[in-house]
């Protein structure tokens, strides 16, 4: 999923008042001048942060860090171009996974597997399950820079309390609950099923859930039948299972996420729960203030399925973004010194609080209760820190065509198109 322009501002919007988004624009074009380490990110609202670290490194740093930010969807063109020229940046900001790895295949980043275990102070900062997304091959290609973004389960406390019921722990209890809210006129569970990424959230948690992350690594491993592995049929059946039990209502194919459709429902108390990422709580600060300042959004983790083999503790979504050095910096070791002393010193924890991230490093637990939502920060650091395995979203994780292929398939289940079996058919033939 990569949705940056939502997914890492997560809780920004508690700040967003307070930034100036001009002042994060591009620097210029790519091109640095004499002994610059040119860094390329994102322009949002982590900029802020970003920025002050910049302007503390190069107060003793040399060389001197110029930092370049971009636009979500022009950023990965111009990365993609720039890659492997002389017009490459020294240090980039990517989603890891098989975003990174495609980087990775073509030679064009810097293994920092050799400078993390020289120094284990830096490599054991970070929390392990995040660190994984940036591993390919058993080698370290990135270290984690911005905020954790889980898929998190939100309820409607308003909705619930009226039907004086309790968010739900079990598939059973989710099952009853669709009823319970159908029969009172509520949907039960907001879908903004005119994007199948959307959609994605529940396949990617049932099948971890039934199965472990196991079957998903035959995905991507592009193991012969890992499409039709039973686990991945159960979690396709159960998905059409709600489909045709009404939890999504009946007009969730026209509903759109980026215009505020879903969450508007949801908040609205239309609909009871939404399963989303973690940035739903700041695109509920931005258009549904109100629901969030007087605490009637609630957030559990995803219910357990019975006979299921994943740990319930395990989560999906986006690990983290991260920063890579490029195999053609000038100066590498420069540059992991930037990685290392900028992008994990205090100051920048802090300023990464500020504006809203949870950092994906040890101990930050108690920085977060003074952050701008302590309680759900806290909520995000303790499900990340616990889980045991954090598999990164699919349409991230597998190969573009692949990617694209699954999100078709996955639209025309969820609009009863074709079966369970149909679609583990059509993504086996997906070269």
């Amino acid at each position: 999923m990569l949705r940056v322009r939502r997914g890492a501002r997560y809780l920004a919007l508690v700040a967003a008042s307070a930034l100036a988004l001009s002042a994060c624009g591009s620097s210029g074009p790519a091109g640095g001048g004499s002994g610059e380490l040119r860094v390329w990110s994102l322009q949002d609202g982590v900029n802020r942060a970003e920025r002050q670290a910049v302007e503390a490194y190069n107060k003793t740093a040399t060389p001197k860090v110029k930092m370049e930010t971009f636009l979500n969807d022009p950023y990965k063109q111009k990365l993609q171009v720039a890659m492997g020229s002389p017009q490459a940046p020294d240090v980039f900001m990517n989603w890891g996974g098989g975003n990174l790895k495609q980087y990775v295949d073509a030679r064009q980043v810097y293994d920092l597997t050799d400078d993390l275990n020289a120094d284990p102070a830096w490599r054991d900062k970070f929390l392990p399950v995040v660190m994984k997304t940036a591993q390919i091959g058993g080698r370290y290609y990135g270290v984690p820079e911005r905020g954790m973004q889980p898929i998190v389960l939100f309820y409607n406390k308003d909705v619930f309390e009226k039907a004086g019921q309790q968010p739900p722990k079990t598939w059973d209890d989710l099952l009853r609950l669709v009823d319970v809210f159908k029969s009172r006129g509520v949907t039960p569970f907001a879908l903004a099923g005119s994007q199948a990424w959307t959609e994605l959230m529940w396949l990617e948690y049932l099948l971890d859930r039934i199965g472990g992350p196991e079957p998903f690594r035959a995905i991507v491993e592009r193991k012969p039948g890992a499409w039709k592995d039973p686990a991945v049929l159960r979690a396709l059946t159960m998905i059409r299972e709600l489909v045709d039990r009404g939890a999504f209502g009946t007009n969730y194919a026209s509903v759109d996420y980026d215009v505020g459709g879903a969450s508007t429902i949801f908040a609205q108390g239309k609909a009871a729960m939404h399963l989303m990422g973690s940035w739903e709580y700041a695109t509920q600060l931005e258009q549904n203030p109100d629901f969030v300042k007087n605490e009637r959004m609630g957030w559990v983790a995803f219910p357990t399925v019975p006979d299921g083999k994943g740990d319930p503790k395990n989560i999906v979504g986006n690990p983290s973004n991260y920063m890579s050095v490029s195999s053609n910096a000038k100066d590498k070791q420069a540059a992991v010194r930037f990685l290392k002393e900028a992008l994990t010193s205090d100051a920048y924890i802090r300023g990464m609080i500020s504006v809203g991230e949870v950092p994906a490093i040890k101990g930050v637990e108690p920085q977060l209760r003074s952050g701008p939502a302590p309680d759900y920060g806290a909520f995000i650091y303790q499900l990340v820190s616990q889980a045991p395995e954090f598999t990164q979203s699919w349409d991230q994780a597998l190969p573009p065509n692949v990617a694209e292929a699954l999100l078709t398939n996955l639209s025309k289940l969820f609009l009863k198109e074709i079966t369970p079996q149909q679609f583990a058919d059509a993504m086996d033939k997906v070269n």
